[in-house]
């Protein structure tokens, strides 16, 4: 039986693992791991948190533009929460190359459907146009 994810793939465009490093490792505060010594200059690691979980990032290309498929990054509490939106949102404002594509203004209501369903989150695109969740 599945017991749980052991990681994510997101695909970057041929040429931009630094900006998923800045993006990912700086923006998102994700921790780098180490990458099978064959595979070094392909792909990046990330660990979430000591979950045991990871983000993988590849080189490849995103066929679908503004594809809702995406991942759900669960964070620890509200103030967290609004903490990584405003450092993600930041960025956004502030530009380069990994900049994010798009990001759910902090204080404004986020593109997702809405619902009372729904627990707080917003949703950001990186740079290479994937989509992405942040939750409580």
């Amino acid at each position: 039986m599945i017991t749980g994810l052991a990681h994510i793939n997101l695909l970057v465009p041929e040429g931009t693992l630094d900006q998923a490093e800045a993006f990912y490792g700086e923006t998102l505060a994700l921790t780098s791991a180490p990458v099978p010594q064959l595979q070094k200059g392909t792909l990046l690691w990330f660990d979430i948190g000591s979950s045991g979980q990871q983000v993988h990032v590849a080189l490849g290309v995103n066929e679908t533009k503004n594809s809702r498929r995406h991942p759900c990054f669960q964070l620890e509490s509200p103030e967290k929460l609004l903490e990584l939106q405003q450092r993600i949102w930041d960025h956004h404002v502030r530009g380069g190359d990994a900049a994010p594509l798009s990001v759910d203004q902090p204080g404004g209501q986020n593109s997702g459907a809405q619902g009372v369903e729904y627990a707080s989150r917003f949703f950001a695109r990186d740079f290479a146009g994937n989509r992405l969740e942040f939750s409580l």
